[in-house]
Parts: structure tokens; C-alpha cells; sequence
């Protein structure tokens, strides 16, 4: 049986829940299992929450924890959801710190709970490329793929584009 798909789960939008009684977004625990049997994943999936973090909040610590854990795993293949506000800085951080890998980034511009979220589009699309490139470093939106360090989050259009 070929080696699983490592995910690493680290918040962001993906996972963020709506509090209607004051209006504020938060964390409870990830949407990503039910998301999985939603679009009807038949991968080999290990998946393991790292935080449950806006990415705004994200410090250096959290950064090289993201890489020690891509280091540690036996996985080659390896997805990673994330903020969309500072996953670009993450990905040039992997570069840095996580060689001989295929390490994919992917995450949401809208709540997976709002019912409108891109998040299930871009699991699936993620979940595809990181079984097919080689190894490098990546982020994946809107059925879109871009190598780390060569890719911004526009946030007039609220879409990602290369540089």
C-alpha cells in the first residue's frame, strides 16, 4: 500500500465557525473529516491537526512547527491547510526549512460553514496537485496552482496570482 497523504491541519478560514449571537468568527475543531466524506475522498489520508489558528495570529513558532512536522513525517506528499492572509509566508518559509518534499498549501476566502466556501473546491484541487508535482513547495486556490515565492494574495480581486 503506498504511503499516505500527510495533512496538516492549522486553522485559517477553512475551519472557522460563525457565533450568531455577537457576530465573531472563531475555532471550534476542523471541518476538514466532514469535507472529505462530502466531496467523497477515497484517498489514503493521514490527517493531524497542528493549531487551530487565524493566520494573522501565526508567529515564528508556529512557522517551524509547520516545518518540523513536514520534516518528521515519513510522508513525501504532504497538504497543509492554512490562512489565506499569510500563507504565502508560510510557503517561502517551507522553502527554506522542508526540503526533497511535495508540500501543497491550500485554504479558503470563505468559511467551509457558510455554505458558499471555496474551501471544498480547493481541498480537492489541492488533494489532486500534491499527488502529481514534484517535490517543491506550493499553493493551490481556485483550481489554480503556483510555485512558493513566485505567488500574492491580490487582495482587491480576493484571489491569488502569480508574480
Amino acid at each position: 500500500m503506498d504511503k499516505p497523504i500527510q495533512v496538516f491541519i492549522t486553522g485559517g478560514t477553512f475551519d472557522k465557525e460563525y457565533n450568531e449571537l455577537n457576530g465573531n468568527l472563531y475555532f471550534k475543531e476542523t471541518h476538514l473529516k466532514e469535507m472529505l466524506e462530502l466531496g467523497r475522498s477515497k484517498l489514503n489520508l493521514s490527517l493531524e491537526t497542528l493549531m487551530m489558528k487565524d493566520s494573522l495570529d501565526f508567529l515564528e513558532a508556529d512557522r517551524a512547527l509547520i516545518a518540523k512536522a513536514c520534516n518528521q513525517t515519513p510522508c513525501d506528499k504532504i497538504l497543509i491547510t492554512h490562512g489565506t492572509d499569510t500563507m504565502t509566508i508560510t510557503a517561502e518559509y517551507l522553502i527554506e526549512n522542508c526540503k526533497e518534499k511535495t508540500i501543497v498549501l491550500t485554504g479558503a476566502m470563505v468559511p467551509y460553514k457558510f455554505g458558499s466556501s471555496d474551501g471544498l473546491f480547493n481541498l480537492g484541487s489541492a488533494l489532486a496537485f500534491v499527488q502529481v508535482l514534484k517535490p517543491g513547495i506550493y499553493i493551490a486556490m481556485n483550481g489554480k496552482i503556483f510555485e512558493a515565492g513566485k505567488v500574492k494574495k491580490n487582495i482587491d480581486k480576493g484571489e491569488f496570482e502569480a508574480i
